[in-house]
C-alpha cells in the first residue's frame, strides 16, 4: 500500500486534532478489516505435543487466526467494534459487521474454548491476550448495535473461562512481571478490571485489586530513565501507574503515586518519545506502541487527576503525535496492532473533554 506525500500530509494533520475525526475512524478501520480474515503470514505461539497438532492457523483458531497472531486479532476485533460504537456512518460498516458476525460464531468460539482447554494450553496467552479478549467482550456489551448482543453472547463462554483463568493464577503469581513486552502484569489487569467493574463481578475485582497492591503497593521510585528497552511496546511505568489509579482509591493512590512516579509531578518533566530506527523490523517497531501506552495512560492519569497532573497533556501529545504517522506506511509489521494501540490512546484522550 502506497501513499502519496499530500495524502499522508493531510491525513497526519487530521491524526493530530483534538478528536479522532471520521477520516482518520476510516482509515484506522480498513487496518483490521484487511487483516482479520487474513491466515498468513501468522505467528502461532504453540505447543506441540505430537503430529496431531499440526494444523493451519484458521483450524486452531477459527475466531482469530487473521492479523499475525492470536492477540493482534483480538483487539482488532476491539479497534472495529469500538470504531463502530462511537462513528455511526463509518465507511465499510456492513461489511465489518459480516466480518465479525462470521468470525465470532458460536461455533468457532466453541472450538477456541476447546483450545484453551487443552492440559498444556492453560497459560495460552497469559495474561495479554486474555486482557485484550475481555476488552473486545466489555466493547460487544457497551454496543447499542443489533448485532452485538449476539456476538456478546457467544464470547461470553469464552470470556468467563478466561476469568476462571484469573482467578486462578493471580494468588500464584507471586511476584510481578515488569517487561515491557506481552507479560506485563499491570497491563495484563488493567482491561480485566475494567470489564470486572462493568460486570459488577466482585470476585474478579477483588482478586486484582488485592493480587494488584501485594505485588506493587511497596514500589518506589520506578526508573523512568532506563525506558525504553530495546521492544518495548508497553511502558513498565506507565502500565503500573494506570492500573493502580484504578484499584486505589484517590487519597490512597495520590499517596503511594508521588512515591512512585514523583517525577511526574513536577510542572516542568519531560520525557524524551521512543524513536524506531527501522520500521520494517517487527519487533524495532513496538517502540511505536510504547509511545502510544504511555499518552493513554498520561491520559487516563489526567482525567482522574485534572488538579495534580494535567501539565502532562501536552507531553501525552507529543507521545501520541509522534507515532501516530507510522500507521499509515502500510508495513504489515506495524500497521495490523499499532491502530488498536493509537485507539486506545484516543479513547483515553476522549475522557478530558
Amino acid at each position: 500500500m502506497k501513499f502519496t506525500p499530500l495524502f499522508l500530509f493531510l491525513l497526519v494533520q487530521t491524526l493530530f486534532a483534538q478528536e479522532l475525526t471520521i477520516e482518520q475512524a476510516n482509515h484506522l478501520a480498513t487496518l483490521p478489516i484487511k487483516c482479520m480474515q487474513q491466515e498468513y503470514p501468522n505467528k502461532l505461539n504453540q505447543m506441540l505435543i505430537d503430529e496431531t497438532e499440526i494444523q493451519s492457523p484458521k483450524e486452531l483458531h477459527p475466531a482469530f487466526y487473521g492479523c499475525f497472531d492470536w492477540h493482534s486479532s483480538v483487539h482488532g476485533h476491539w479497534s472495529l467494534l469500538y470504531l463502530l460504537n462511537n462513528f455511526n456512518d463509518l465507511n465499510n460498516k456492513e461489511e465489518i459487521i459480516q466480518k465479525l458476525k462470521i468470525n465470532l460464531s458460536s461455533e468457532n468460539i466453541t472450538q477456541e474454548i476447546a483450545y484453551f482447554n487443552k492440559p498444556h494450553e492453560k497459560s495460552y496467552e497469559r495474561t495479554y491476550g486474555w486482557n485484550w479478549l475481555l476488552k473486545l467482550q466489555h466493547e460487544l456489551e457497551l454496543s447499542k448495535e443489533p448485532f452485538a448482543k449476539e456476538l456478546a453472547d457467544n464470547l461470553l463462554p469464552l470470556s468467563n473461562l478466561i476469568i476462571e483463568r484469573y482467578l486462578d493464577f493471580l494468588p500464584k503469581l507471586r511476584y510481578p512481571i515488569r517487561a515491557g513486552t506481552h507479560s506485563n502484569t499491570a497491563f495484563g489487569l488493567s482491561n480485566a478490571w475494567d470489564y470486572a467493574v462493568f460486570t459488577k463481578n466482585i470476585a474478579l475485582q477483588e482478586s486484582i485489586k488485592e493480587n494488584g497492591k501485594r505485588m506493587f503497593f511497596n514500589d518506589e521510585n520506578c526508573p523512568f530513565a532506563w525506558e525504553p528497552s530495546g521492544t518495548d511496546f508497553l511502558s513498565p511505568c506507565m502500565e503500573e501507574l494506570g492500573l493502580m489509579s484504578k484499584i486505589l482509591d484517590k487519597k490512597e493512590f495520590l499517596a503511594w503515586a508521588t512515591k512512585f512516579a514523583p517525577v511526574l509531578f513536577k510542572k516542568s518533566y519531560d520525557w524524551e518519545v521512543a524513536q524506531v530506527s527501522d520500521r520494517t523490523d517487527g519487533h524495532l517497531v513496538h517502540l511505536d506502541g510504547l509511545n502510544f501506552s504511555r499518552a493513554w495512560n498520561m491520559y487516563a492519569l489526567i482525567a482522574q487527576y485534572p488538579n495534580e497532573l494535567s501539565h502532562l497533556m501536552k507531553l501525552a501529545d507529543t507521545h501520541l503525535q509522534f507515532s501516530l504517522p507510522s500507521i499509515v506506511d502500510g508495513n504489515y509489521e506495524g500497521e495490523h496492532w499499532l491502530a488498536s494501540f493509537a485507539l486506545r490512546a484516543f479513547e483515553e484522550k476522549s475522557k478530558n473533554k
